[in-house]
Order: structure tokens, then sequence, then C-alpha cells
């Protein structure tokens, strides 16, 4: 019997320059969404830093995609100030930044450890808000009405007793306070919250095997069509939109009354 072969049509728009001139930072990215979303960015036209820890696999990216680089964590807030102003240095501005970098250990409850609750609030949410923090106050200083995007997750929308999901519930919950907060200065915040996506940190390999129970489309999601919903949100297309958190997943999270 041959094995049931797992298929994703997915639909992308043809590269229309629509964010040339943009300047845009991507923390996390060097795989998964974050690359994706860079190399889609740079398509469109953008001039793109990505950042991130593993400083080898940032210098192949960015050869590949003629971007610029920065490695950092953004888990080491005492350092965002340096990082932001070598970033403004290198892009010569800020006009978007995406806080993509994020983290899952996948415990149960029981498995909890103080340690691995905190290293996950530091990169999901702590790192995000202080890096938020210091690129919102240079564009309302320099009168640049920009736009901040935040990676959440479909867990945000839901119960969740696992840190990964509590954090991504407060993101999103940042993300509407500060899109209220800056909406008069003309600087917009959003989020995508995608389903399970092929990535290391879900475990799946895009190259291997789409299958996938749980996302009601019946595979996973390729980090390319997450960077499709990224680059019409930072584009001037969708210039009315801020405070919302695109729940990227077929609406597999909608909590319906007749769900099964």
């Amino acid at each position: 019997m041959r094995p049931q072969v797992t298929v994703a049509h997915v639909s992308l728009t043809e590269p229309s320059n629509r964010l040339k001139g943009k300047r845009i930072i991507v923390t996390g990215g060097s795989g998964g969404i974050g690359q994706a979303m860079a190399k889609r960015f740079a398509c469109e036209g953008a001039k793109v830093l990505i950042t991130g820890r593993n400083e080898e696999k940032l210098r192949q990216l960015a050869s590949e995609l003629g971007c610029e680089t920065l490695p950092f964590d953004v888990t080491r807030t005492e350092g965002i100030d340096a990082f932001v102003a070598q970033a403004i240095e290198k892009l010569g501005g800020i006009d978007c930044l995406v806080n993509n970098a994020g983290i899952s250990l996948h415990e149960s409850f029981q498995t909890v450890t103080p340690e691995c609750f905190d290293q996950q609030v530091a990169t999901n949410l702590k790192g995000p808000f202080f890096m938020s923090q210091r690129v919102l106050a240079y564009m309302e200083k320099n009168n640049i009405k920009g736009h901040v995007l935040f990676v959440s997750s479909e867990t945000g929308e839901t119960a969740d007793i696992r840190p990964y999901g509590l954090t991504k519930a407060a993101v999103n919950s940042l993300v509407q306070g500060l899109a209220y907060l800056y909406t008069k200065q003309g600087i917009r915040v959003n989020a995508i919250a995608p389903g399970v996506t092929a990535s290391a940190m879900t475990g799946f390999d895009a190259d291997e095997n789409l299958a996938c129970s749980f996302n009601v489309n019946g595979r996973v999601y390729l980090p390319d069509e997450m960077a499709e919903v990224a680059a019409f949100l930072l584009s001037d297309s969708s210039g009315c939109i801020s405070g919302q958190i695109i729940t990227c997943n077929n609406g597999n999270t909608i909590n319906a009354r007749w769900k099964k």
C-alpha cells in the first residue's frame, strides 16, 4: 500500500515592491517563520535586518537574501539600546519592527520549572516588550508612521496552562494596548497568530511530512503562508488595520457551540 501523501495547495502573490523603502528589523530571523518573512520582505523591496543568536546562520542567510545582520539575543534586555542604535545605523532608520523570536519548551503543567518558565517569559514577552518600547520611542521622536508586528500564536486565543501559551495571551493584550496608545501618532501595531507551522520549534519539517491531525486543514502550515500575511500587514495596503491579532489557522480555535 502506498503511503498517503499530504499536499499543500498554497497561493502567494507576485512580488510588487509593496514594501519598497521600508526598513525592517526581524528578530529570530535565522529560521522558520522569521526567515520566510525576511525573504518575503526583501523580495517586496524592503531593506531588512535580521537578528538572532546563531551568527553563522545569520551570515549565510544574509548573503542569500542581500539583507543586513546584527546578532542579538532578545533576552539581553540590558543591550537593547545599543542594538537599536546599531540597527538604525545599518538600516538608516527603522520603519517596522517584527517581534518574531520565540521559544516553546513543550512541557506539561506538572513538569514546568521556574527556570523554563522564566526562559519562555524572557524570550516571548519581556524581550519583545522592551524591544518595542525602544523602537516605538525612536519612531515617536522622529515622527515615523511605523509598524510593530508581533508573531503570537493560536495558543494565545485559548485557555492554557503552559508558559508558552500564557506568554502569547499576554502578547495579544500588549498588541491591543500599544495599538490604542500609538494610533494618534500614526503608528500601527498588529500580530499574526499562526497555527502549527513547520519549523525547528514545532518539530515539523515541510520537506518530510506535512500531515498534522490537530490542524483543521490536515496539514502543518508553511512559513511562506505566514510571511504572506505579514507582508500585507506591513504594507500601506493595510493602513486601516491596527490592534488586530490575525489568527492564521482556518478557524481552528473558534469556540463554536456545535464544535466537536
